[in-house]
């Protein structure tokens, strides 16, 4: 059985192209959201393997929905995508509870490894 992921991010061009790469390795893409506020409310109804979750977000940026996440399950397994310079809160999220992080323009094999990395 493939792993369920959401993927969460407020550009449809990203939830797109990361959408594409993990269904073209065999994912099952369950869900996407667009806010944090969505992201934690999907996470609630779907319960996936896997989060992709940006950083910048409405309503709730993506380090405050790890939060309120692992807050729900605490064995939740989140992979955070930043754009470049946002080290900084890369590390916050990871405190947060954030397993790994991929950084923007993704590379696909990048994105696949950290997913593999993050799934154990």
């Amino acid at each position: 059985m493939s792993h369920t992921v959401l993927v969460c991010d407020d550009a449809i061009f990203m939830r797109t192209m990361i959408g594409d790469i993990l269904a073209q390795a065999g994912f099952e893409i369950v869900g996407e959201a667009e806010s944090g506020v969505q992201a934690v409310a999907k996470y609630k109804e779907l319960k996936p393997d896997l989060v992709t979750m940006d950083i910048v977000m409405p309503d709730m940026g993506g380090i405050d929905a790890v939060r309120e996440i692992v807050r729900l399950d605490p064995d939740a397994k989140i992979l955070m995508c930043s754009a470049m310079g946002q080290q900084a809160l890369v590390v916050e999220a990871i405190q947060a509870g954030a397993k790994d992080f991929v950084v923007k323009p993704f590379q696909p094999s990048r994105v696949l490894e950290a997913v593999q990395r993050v799934l154990g």
